[in-house]
């Protein structure tokens, strides 16, 4: 998996080097810190571009994110969609799981999905809700979600 910092630079090491260095870094600050980790999706015609963020707050702070970007030619209904989404979100939260716990950073996943019924997301978001919390992480959706809703969108729109 290719990652990159938001101003664009390249991360030549594996993203868990990476968010080992930038913990250690941001403690020896003084920062107590929690991650947040979300997808999100565009459909552009054929193509429908994916974004998963770590995003790694300092407490009262701001934070940081790091950013992978894939594509896919695959046809998905909005559902099918979302629960991409959210395995990504997964399958990234469980590749740093145990190195935020060796360091005793909290962990959220956060799903681009709408509590609100009149949405199109909210389709997805018991299944979406059950995949998370099945897996032991912490869930947050819509209007709580910004490392899916606000930071992944970003890097989709």
């Amino acid at each position: 998996m290719n990652w990159k910092k938001f101003s664009g630079e390249v991360i030549h090491s594996s993203i868990l080097e990476e968010v080992e260095q930038a913990i250690i870094r941001e403690t020896e600050k003084g920062f107590h810190l929690k991650v947040c980790i979300g997808t999100d999706s565009q459909v552009k015609g054929p193509v429908t571009d994916f974004a998963t963020v770590i995003v790694l707050l300092r407490e009262h702070h701001g934070g940081f994110m790091y950013i992978h970007q894939e594509k896919t030619l695959q046809k998905m209904s909005i559902k099918e969609r979302m629960l991409v989404e959210v395995q990504k979100s997964i399958e990234t939260a469980y590749s740093v799981c145990d190195l935020l716990d060796l360091y005793d950073v909290d962990l959220e996943v956060h799903a681009d999905i709408n509590t609100n019924p009149m949405f199109k997301s909210n389709k997805a978001l018991n299944e979406a809700m059950g995949y998370i919390l099945s897996m032991g992480f912490i869930f947050k959706a819509k209007p709580e979600a910004f490392a899916s809703s606000t930071c992944a969108d970003k890097m989709v729109h």
